[in-house]
């Protein structure tokens, strides 16, 4: 399948489908050559940077070129709702800006990771909610992204921030609030199908309401069934990972029809990732992406 598929975007997949991020073990004795080496056989250009792929820039451009792929971003957490991390978060982010430009990347996929229950270094065991964001908290997390933004435009990128479920950025409303506090020319969205509907908002609400805002996609799927189940239990974010709350396009009970239509009408021409986050020992990776890959050729 070419990286211009027909639907006028760039078509990709994340590491996330092979090896887990949130959830260590999945995919933990999965080699980088093996889900480089599936990616090149789907026919699909285009990646984001996984736990397990080489850490020397050299090394992991040489894997890369050789299979005709590209680092479209990586991940980079922030802790900018509290101001006294600010200039060390900067500082953290200068460096991967660096790092991901001279990958030939063109966006930044970022994350408020203040308040969340598993990502914060500062929550302990034994709690149990999102700490969600007072006033000052969202007047200093703006600026700070803000920042950030000044410096991915420096080097030629976008900073497009990830909205995503267990973090203070996870609601519909917080989605707005964050849109509106920031700065529309330095802080773009990651708008992604998945954490929508995890968070609660119409994914296809959320896609025609930012759609100017919006530099990068994630396509995401999730089982209903499975997230009622978890929610009657109580289950945290990374608990639902386990469940098997989410899978790739198709497999669960999103629409992508509108979707994509609405993304076609619109002349999205950036990057949309595939994406399941699901235990690939239960689900097959390059199987479930192969499948993923017809329903939205299917469209």
């Amino acid at each position: 399948m070419p990286e211009n598929w027909g639907w006028g975007f760039k078509l990709g997949i994340h590491p996330i489908n092979w090896v887990g991020e949130d959830v260590r073990e999945h995919g933990a004795d999965t080699p980088y050559d093996k889900i480089l080496d599936d990616i090149q056989k789907l026919g699909l250009t285009g990646t984001e940077m996984g736990r397990k792929f080489p850490q020397d820039p050299a090394v992991l451009r040489k894997e890369l070129e050789t299979r005709g792929i590209r680092l479209v971003s990586q991940w980079k957490s922030v802790l900018f709702s509290e101001p006294a991390y600010r200039e060390r978060e900067l500082d953290a982010y200068r460096k991967h800006a660096e790092f991901l430009h001279g990958m030939g990347s063109t966006v930044i996929s970022t994350a408020e990771i203040g308040g969340s229950l598993h990502f914060d270094p500062r929550r302990t065991p034994h709690e149990k909610e999102v700490l969600r964001l007072d006033e000052a908290g969202w007047r200093s997390l703006a600026e700070g992204l803000n920042a950030a933004g000044r410096i991915a435009r420096e080097y030629g990128m976008k900073l497009a921030y990830h909205h995503h479920g267990g973090t203070v950025v996870e609601r519909p409303d917080e989605i707005d609030r964050l849109m509106e506090l920031t700065d529309p020319s330095l802080v773009y969205l990651l708008y992604d199908t998945g954490h929508a509907y995890y968070g609660g908002a119409d994914p296809l609400a959320v896609l025609r309401q930012h759609y100017e805002r919006i530099a990068y996609i994630h396509l995401k799927d999730v089982r209903r069934a499975v997230l009622d189940e978890a929610r009657a239990e109580g289950a945290d974010f990374i608990a639902c990972i386990r469940k098997g709350v989410f899978t790739v396009p198709g497999d669960g009970c999103i629409d992508f029809a509108p979707i994509l239509s609405e993304l076609r009408s619109r002349g999205y021409d950036g990057w949309a990732m595939l994406e399941g986050e699901q235990d690939p020992a239960l689900h097959p990776p390059y199987e479930y992406a192969l499948r993923s890959l017809r329903y939205l050729s299917a469209l």
